[in-house]
This record gives C-alpha cells, structure tokens and sequence, in this order.
C-alpha cells in the first residue's frame, strides 16, 4: 500500500510547533529555577506552578468557543507573536534584577492563555489541512508528538539549564526568539476554509453546545475520559515518584532524571508505532490495549524491586501513553465536524486539566496515610478500571460507525 505524502504545509506546522516546543522546554526549567533564587518558600514556588495550570481551568471552554470564531491560522500566529512580545517584560525585570515572584507568576498564566489559543487552533487547524483523513491524521500526529516529546522532554530543559547559567534573561529571551520563528512559520501556511459564523449565536451558548456535543457522544466522551482519568493516575504517581525512587529504589537526582529520560523514550517509541496498532487491530481495540499496558505498567513499577525493573515499567508506560495520545487525538479531529472542533478540543483538554490536582492530591493523601508504594497500586488499579469501563465506549464498531458517518455518501440516480 502506498502511503499518501503529507502537503507541504504540514512540514511548515511541524516546524513551528518542533521549534515553539523548544521554547517551551527551555521555559519549562527556567521558570521554577529563576523562582527558586528568589524565594525557598513552597507556597510561592506553588504559586508560579499553578498559575500555569489555571487558564484551562478558567477558560477552556469559553477558549475553544473563541477559537471556532475566530480565523485558526491567524489565531495560531499572533497568539505566538504576543507571547514573544511577552517574554521581553520578564527578561528585561530579570536583567535589570528586579524579577518578582508576581511577575513569575503572571508570565506562566499568560504563557499558558497563549498555549490553551495556540493548542486548541492547531487541534482545530490540523484536520482541515489534511482534509479529515485518519490515516494522515495519525501520520502527522505521531510525528508532532515525537518531535514534541524529543524538544520540550530532552533537549529544552537541559538547554534551560545551561542557559540561565549564562544570565537569568537569557532563557526567557531564548523561548521569545522560537515564539517569533514560529509565528513567521504559521503565517505562512496555506489558508483553509473558516467555518461558518453562527453570529446570533452567544458566546456561551456556542461553549455549552461544544460541551454538550462531547457528553452526549459516547465515543467522544470515551475519549475524553481516558485522559481525564489518566491524569488523576498519573499524577498520583508524579506526587511521589521522586521521593519513592529516593527511598525505595535507592537512587539519587541522576538516578531519577535516567528514569524520567527511560519514560520519554518510550513515548517516542509508542508515537511511533501508533498509526502501525491502529491499522493492524484497529483504533478502538489499540486504545483499550494501551490503556491495558500503562496500568499494568505502573503495577510494575510499584512492586519494582529495584531501578532497573522501575525504568523499564516507565519506559513501557511511557510507550502506552505516547501510543493513546497518538490515536485518540487523531480520531477525535476525524470525527469532529470543523465548526466545533475548537470547542470538543479544549472540553476534552479541560476535563484532564481539572482532574490532575485530584490525582496530586490523592497521592499525597495516600503516601501520608499508608505508604509510598500505596499511590501506585491505586493508580495501577484507577487506570484498570478506566479501560474496562471505556472500552465499549471506544470499540472499533463504535469508531468504525463514526468514521462511516463522517464519509461523504455516494449520490443515489434513479433507474432509467
């Protein structure tokens, strides 16, 4: 079977998001850095991770909704050109070092508005390009997750590091040059078709409907509910693993980092043989399988006896989790009538973002209560749970039927 090559266009997406994900990275590290040589108090550092968690809580819905009215690409390049404008203000306080934790604290919940515009009109931008097509959807996903796990995993925090050794403004200016590169990529792609303007229509009207629209579709809130859930697991585990590859595992900061980096290569290995498990057993019986693998996996790691085995059950988690945020993505945009793509997306994005203080807050609880191994077992046992109750929900028939629905019908002529 010949594949089908993707347009031009999508090479100029990828290069965007590769080099605004670097950014991202470089971000990523600097941030809690530059707010740690301000202050050792927790509830500040606190401060600055949250704020960059609560623009999808407070808007994502209504961001979607602003989406489906707006022009994507246009949307796409100018939220990265202000971020780049953005990024000098912080730059500028920490040459002049009068950097604050506000000020901190203001740049990641601005960084993160742009993000919840940027991610959402890229969601929504995406199939249109590739004309809806699942197949190519899978192909350009796989490799926009790849390249984002291999920049903002691998090279951006490392490259943060290094380079606020060389001055606290430097990173911050660093992520200012690869918004501004990418807004210049993402004006030049090619225009597609806006969908069409319901201008009688409120604002948070068209909001509820794109809500409504997910939890009415039992395929799409099966898909929503996968990472939803994932996440409460997830950062269950996220909680304590530091603390439990220090007392359990034995390992130090370079142990641990060797174990992140284990869990990142997975995931790069699961985007890429994400669109080979949907072929070969089908979207809907492929998600239940990855599901099936990051809960085993994590069972893994809680019983793991030592570092190695515990790499290796991150490394297989990692895989599951790349593979799931390959395919569900990519079936999503396939089925999803363009007008209200932005607003299935950031529902679906917003429900995981609301449920992972849960998940942070459970593994906390449970380590303080009974043992560090204990928030494992349970997010092993949540994420089992989760694939038995969503795999009727996202069987193939089900996946199958609508595709089938989404494929333009053959005319019908009378018999002569």
């Amino acid at each position: 079977m010949t594949l089908v090559k993707l347009p031009v266009g999508f090479g100029r997406l990828w290069t965007a998001q590769t080099v605004s994900s670097l950014g991202d990275g470089v971000t990523h590290a600097a941030l809690p850095l530059l707010a740690v040589a301000l202050t050792r108090d927790p509830m500040a550092l606190a401060v600055v991770t949250a704020a960059g968690t609560l623009p999808w809580l407070l808007f994502g819905v209504l961001g979607g909704a602003l989406v489906d009215r707006w022009d994507r690409r246009r949307t796409m390049w100018v939220t990265d050109a202000v971020r780049a404008v953005l990024l000098i203000v912080p730059a500028a306080a920490a040459a002049f070092d009068v950097l604050s934790i506000p000020l901190l604290a203001g740049t990641a919940f601005l960084l993160a508005l742009g993000g919840l515009f940027f991610d959402t009109a890229a969601t929504a931008y995406l199939p249109d390009l590739l004309r809806r097509d699942p197949a190519l959807l899978e192909r350009a996903n796989a490799r926009l997750r790849g390249a984002q796990t291999a920049t903002s995993g691998f090279a951006g925090p490392p490259a943060g590091s290094a380079l606020l050794a060389l001055g606290r403004s430097v990173p911050l200016l660093a992520d200012a040059v690869s918004f501004a590169l990418s807004a210049l990529l993402v004006r030049s792609l090619p225009a597609v078709p806006r969908p069409a303007a319901h201008a009688r229509e409120s604002l948070l009207r068209q909001a509820r409907a794109g809500a409504s629209y997910v939890f009415k579709d039992r395929l799409l809130l099966g898909l929503a509910l996968r990472p939803a859930v994932g996440n409460i697991a997830f950062l269950a585990v996220e909680t304590v693993l530091a603390l439990f590859a220090h007392e359990r595992l034995g390992v130090g900061a370079l142990g641990f980092g060797l174990l992140l980096t284990a869990e990142a290569t997975g995931g790069l290995l699961g985007a890429g043989i994400a669109s080979f498990l949907g072929r070969r057993l089908g979207t809907g019986t492929a998600l239940t399988c990855t599901a099936t693998v990051e809960g085993l996996a994590i069972l893994g790691l809680a019983a793991a006896p030592n570092a190695y085995v515990a790499g290796l059950a991150l490394a297989v988690c990692g895989a599951g989790m790349g593979a799931t945020m390959v395919l569900g993505p990519s079936l999503r945009q396939a089925i999803v009538p363009a007008h209200l793509m932005g607003r299935v997306a950031s529902t679906s994005r917003m429900l995981a973002m609301c449920a992972a203080p849960f998940g942070a807050f459970l593994g906390g609880w449970l380590a303080t209560a009974y043992d560090l191994r204990t928030p494992l077992y349970a997010a092993a046992g949540l994420l089992l749970a989760m694939t038995a109750v969503t795999a009727t929900m996202t069987s193939n028939r089900r996946v199958e039927a609508a595709l089938n629905d989404t494929r333009p019908q053959p005319v019908q002529t009378a018999a002569t």
